[in-house]
Parts: C-alpha cells; structure tokens; sequence
C-alpha cells in the first residue's frame, strides 16, 4: 500500500442525528451529521412518516393541485370551442331532409368541416357530382355555410 494517498481513517467516528450521537462507525471523517437514520427511518420503525423538508412535498401537493385545476380548465375550453365551430356540426343542420342527409352520410361527409372541403376544393360541381344531392340541396348548404360565415 503507497504512503500518503489513503484519507486519515477513524474507526471510532460518531454519526448524529437531531444533535445526539445515535451511534459510532469506521469513517474518513470524525463526525457524520444525518438526517435520518435506521432508528428513525420509517421503514425499520414500522410507522408510515413522511419527512417534509421545507414544506416540499406542501408545495408539490399544491403544483399538483393547480395542475389539475388547469387540465380541466383547458378541457372546458375545448369543448365550448368545440360546440361553438360550426365546422363540427353534423350534416342535419342543412335541413335538406333525408334524402339529401342520406346522400352526404353516403359519401362519408358527416360533418359541416367535411362538406366545406369538399366545396373549397371543387365548388359547386363537386358538391353536385354526390349521388342524390341536387341544386336545391346545394342552395341549402351555401345559405348555411354562408350564415355561418364559412364562406362569402
């Protein structure tokens, strides 16, 4: 073994906790402060404590709390901006009876954000090219979509 690379060794070092010895073990240092130790540790003692350093786990329990308030918040405001786009009504608010219903349900169209693509992409023609669906059904959709405000 090299001389003078080994750190001093106190086989006698004392461990404290809360300010008394609790007990004395082989250390590199003399005295060893510790905040927990096997006579206080809940899992030797059997007692469920929960050891709050700064009020730690208070702010944690209250991050999570506003956490959570927020969630449902962002959850709210996504249903009402749901509900308020017209985009994502279904196809029976273009009262063109069953028949035209039909006609868009067929064509896999169900809702208003559906039709409009179909409309922005190829006009009128498009919308006239579905089987069952004629120029009156087509009036009845742009009257929405434009009393809507989806399209000029």
């Amino acid at each position: 073994m090299k001389e003078g690379i080994h750190p001093q060794w106190y086989p006698e070092a004392e461990v404290i906790c809360d300010g008394e010895v609790v007990m004395t073990i082989g250390a590199t240092q003399p005295k060893v402060v510790v905040d927990i130790w096997s006579g206080t540790h809940p899992f030797y003692t059997g007692e469920a404590r929960l050891i709050d350093t700064e009020g730690q786990v208070d702010r944690f329990m209250r991050r999570l709390q506003r956490r959570t308030e927020i969630e449902a918040e962002n959850v709210a405001v996504e249903e009402e901006e749901d509900k308020a786009d017209p985009r994502n009504a279904t196809v029976d608010v273009f009262e063109l009876g069953t028949r035209g219903e039909n006609a868009l349900l067929k064509a896999d169209l169900t809702t208003v954000g559906a039709v409009l693509a179909l409309y922005e992409e190829g006009g009128e023609d498009a919308l006239l090219e579905l089987q069952s669906v004629g120029q009156q059904a087509v009036i009845g959709i742009k009257r929405y979509l434009r009393a809507q405000g989806l399209i000029e």
